[in-house]
């Protein structure tokens, strides 16, 4: 597998290239913000630039990952449905194939501020949070100091300049006391870890930013970084 070692109080976690941590003792699976019909929600309201197949794709992505890891136990960490209609525009061959990589294993919605209910249709736990440990999940990320939190909602992004050109990936922000995921979904956008919304989490120097690669993950730490213009 390839992937890079992520140690939180504790719990020994691998962050894994398509963008997901993997705990290998729980056989636990962790995304987050998947956003799904996102694409159909701004056909809905007439922004018809994106085709709304993101759903159809970020599922793709997200059954290959859990065919190779073969999860007991799934985590989505809020965010997972762009909003609370998005039950009733999903595609019934998305929703089946859903319902298949749901099968057989514990699947467990950490609600969002886009679905703090479970849309409809969709099968599963919705959870405020959930703990392990040490560790607790949950979608947004408390400000001030939160040791064992690993949350997402931000979109973390990272951008370091090499052979003299910019390279911006999503990435793992965490300063090995708690952690922020990038945002799994197709379509979802990202905000740079140089932004000053995460100076509330992380203490300046102590970040590490893990970039997502083709295949690889890629440590970097903060003073590679740069923002964006």
């Amino acid at each position: 597998m390839s992937a890079a070692e992520l140690t939180i109080q504790g719990e020994i976690f691998a962050i894994v290239h398509e963008g997901a941590l993997w705990h290998e003792r729980e056989r636990m699976l962790i995304v987050a913000d998947l956003h799904f019909e996102k694409g159909s929600a701004f056909a809905e309201r007439g922004r018809g630039l994106l085709p709304p197949y993101d759903t159809r794709a970020t599922l793709g992505r997200l059954a290959a990952l859990i065919a190779r890891l073969e999860p007991a136990r799934m985590v989505a960490l809020g965010d997972s449905f762009h909003d609370r209609r998005a039950g009733s525009r999903i595609d019934g061959a998305d929703l089946a194939q859903l319902r298949d990589l749901q099968r057989g294993r514990d699947w467990l919605w950490v609600a969002g501020n886009h679905d703090p209910d479970a849309p409809e249709g969709v099968e599963g736990d919705w959870l405020a949070e959930y703990g392990f440990g040490n560790i607790v999940l949950r979608h947004e990320p408390s400000a001030g100091a939160a040791p064992g939190e690993i949350a997402g909602h931000l979109h973390p992004v990272a951008k370091i300049r090499m052979r003299g050109e910019s390279v911006r990936r999503r990435c793992v922000a965490s300063d090995g006391l708690r952690a922020v995921l990038p945002a799994f979904g197709t379509y979802a956008g990202g905000l740079n870890v140089m932004d000053r919304a995460f100076d509330m989490l992380f203490s300046r120097g102590a970040m590490n930013a893990w970039m997502l690669g083709a295949g690889r993950v890629h440590r970097m730490p903060e003073n590679r970084l740069i923002a964006d213009l």
